[in-house]
């Protein structure tokens, strides 16, 4: 049984939920080119300003997404030590499994 005690894994967690679906990914891309309206943020899609902003709600609560209300507009930017969290699990998992790979074809090459 695979266990969630690993440093930083309810905020892994929220992360990759936030990362399963294709409309926030698409925001976050967009974040990454640089800060933006939740209007402009909505422009590309064919949902509701709501719906749009319920995706927005879900980036926030993983923390990969920062809002701020400026006057009448909410403006939302990237947070990059969210991003970096999710790079670095996924980094350290690659790494070993390269290692176990490496092996294999080590042990494979012998005569």
């Amino acid at each position: 049984m695979l266990n969630n005690r690993e440093a930083g894994g309810a905020e892994l967690d929220a992360i990759f939920q936030a990362l399963a679906d294709p409309t926030r990914r698409a925001i976050l891309i967009r974040l990454c080119e640089g800060p933006a309206s939740v209007s402009e943020l909505a422009k590309p899609f064919a949902m509701s300003l709501p719906a749009i902003v319920q995706h927005l709600q879900v980036l926030e609560h993983s923390g990969m997404v920062r809002t701020e209300k400026i006057g009448r507009v909410r403006s939302c930017s990237i947070e990059p030590a969210a991003v970096r969290l999710a790079e670095d699990w996924l980094g350290r998992r690659r790494t070993g499994l390269e290692r176990r790979l490496d092996r294999l074809e080590a042990f494979l090459k012998k005569p």
